[in-house]
């Protein structure tokens, strides 16, 4: 029986399913292995392997048909942005894909890695001459890595003063990832109520401290929020926390917003991670790769993990000892997400320090743009102006039957990937919006369409249709939680 297909789109089966061993047309004739005795203690399987019996043609044919049913920055446009997906230009690949770069490896002798070794001391350079910072650490593998690479070192730098304060200050709307790393690193979480407007009190921080006493060791605080909203208030915030003893750690998942435009030091930050694959351009759709390197104040750049590359007269030396004790050890083997390192620094150098600047501003551009164009038929959480993120919730669902779940499938039948839902958790029914800055006006216009007749069609009661959304994708609505929680991982010929 022949494939259903749609115009030229193939339903696509499993390649195990295109070819069985009883197959005549065999893509490669490969003769009988010689007979040997085998040495598996009873192991040895006792069936041949149910490999698939196909043509070069039909693998590639395969393999093209599976692709296009993605859907990737190539093909459209992605409203939950550099979380997920941002443009990758193509000189950064070509760049990573150099042989001396590419063919990199750890167990290499250091006199052989000088090339790998300059890529990292320049991207350290860029990264503190941006924040304003003294140090980086690069070795951290993801955003979260990067969050406890910092609250490590604060520890450090705390018991380095016999200090045992134990109390990280966490706004309510941070990231899930800061209350869980100041956990993990023995520290206590007290959670900091946001105001009416999304942002986070000086004077309800100076409470909290007060409440706390000496036992303050530090705050994690996003900038811009997660909420999509500068903190206007940070430099009394953190003046307020460094007044207590304690020290600022900045969650910079959000840098995007702001590169170019302030650096996170003259604000008061004391550690701050960088998603270079948010930040600077590098893929992080499907998972990876990561990479959050974290930056360090004078303050605590004494007490920052290894290694670290040093520029000396003689040429760069790896630092790999832990017989400081000051420092907090190491945290990941080897030296970090090279291929990573190349993408962004080839980002940072060709657009230099006035491109990205300007990359900034059209983020932030591009939100503020959504939210003027959008505020008057959804519902915007927050008075504009916004950073890098517009941020809406369901309330003009109300009675309609439709939610932020239906919005976002049936947002796939008008040919876009959905944006991000329910997060932030602090606003119900959450829809999170995030351009970035690569975006054309004509290409948010399209999306700004799609969205007007969205929530027109949920306001004039077309429940069903949104129910029955996604209708035009390769596979109709799933449970995703199911499928997250019991994968079907091993294929069974039926």
């Amino acid at each position: 029986m022949l494939p259903s297909s749609k115009g030229l789109q193939f339903e696509e089966p499993l390649l195990f399913e295109l070819g069985t061993p009883a197959d005549s047309n065999h893509g490669v004739d490969i003769p009988p292995p010689p007979v040997h005795t085998p040495r598996l203690n009873g192991l040895a399987r006792r069936t041949p392997p149910a490999l698939p019996n196909v043509s070069e043609p039909e693998v590639v044919r395969h393999f093209t048909r599976l692709s296009q049913k993605n859907y990737s920055i190539d093909s459209g446009f992605y409203p939950l942005g550099s979380c997920t997906m941002k443009h990758n230009p193509r000189l950064n690949e070509a760049l990573a894909r150099l042989p001396g770069f590419a063919a990199a490896h750890p167990y290499q002798p250091d006199s052989t890695l000088e090339g790998a070794k300059a890529v990292m001391t320049e991207l350290g350079r860029w990264l503190c001459t941006l924040t304003g910072m003294a140090a980086a650490s690069l070795s951290p593998a993801a955003g979260a890595h990067g969050e406890f690479c910092g609250m490590m070192t604060i520890r450090a730098a705390l018991n380095a003063k016999g200090r045992t304060a134990k109390t990280v200050l966490v706004p309510e709307s941070a990231h899930g990832t800061n209350p869980a790393t100041a956990a993990a690193c023995g520290f206590v979480v007290r959670n900091i109520k946001a105001e009416e407007d999304g942002r986070v009190s000086a004077a309800t921080v100076r409470e909290h401290i007060k409440a706390c006493g000496d036992d303050v060791a530090a705050i994690m605080l996003t900038n811009p929020n997660t909420c999509g909203l500068f903190e206007r208030e940070i430099i009394e915030i953190a003046t307020a926390v460094h007044e207590a003893g304690g020290y600022f750690y900045c969650d910079g998942a959000n840098f995007n917003a702001i590169v170019g435009r302030v650096r996170p030091a003259d604000l008061g930050v004391d550690a701050m991670h960088i998603n270079l694959h948010k930040t600077f351009s590098t893929p992080h759709g499907g998972g990876g790769p990561g990479s959050g390197p974290v930056v360090f104040s004078k303050a605590l750049a004494p007490y920052a993990p290894t290694p670290i590359v040093l520029d000396e007269k003689n040429g760069f030396r790896l630092l790999l000892s832990t017989k400081d004790s000051q420092r907090c050890g190491i945290l990941k083997a080897y030296l970090g997400q090279f291929g990573t390192f190349v993408r962004a620094l080839a980002y940072m150098m060709s657009m230099g320090g006035d491109g990205l600047a300007q990359a900034s501003g059209d983020a932030v551009l591009n939100a503020n743009y959504l939210a003027a164009q959008l505020r008057d038929v959804l519902s915007l959480s927050f008075e504009p102006p916004v950073m890098h993120e517009a941020l809406f919730d369901d309330r003009f669902l109300k009675d309609t039957g439709v939610t932020t779940l239906d919005i976002a499938k049936a947002l796939i039948d008008q040919g876009f990937h959905p944006m991000t839902m329910y997060f932030p958790l602090v606003v119900p029914g959450a829809l999170l919006m995030e351009p970035t800055e690569t975006e054309s006006k004509e290409t948010l216009d399209l999306f700004i369409a799609a969205m007007r007749r969205l929530a027109a069609k949920a306001k004039a009661g077309e429940v069903d249709a949104f129910k029955a959304a996604p209708t035009h994708a390769p596979r109709r609505r799933l449970d995703e939680t199911k499928a997250a929680r019991t994968p079907v991982l091993r294929w069974q010929k039926q």
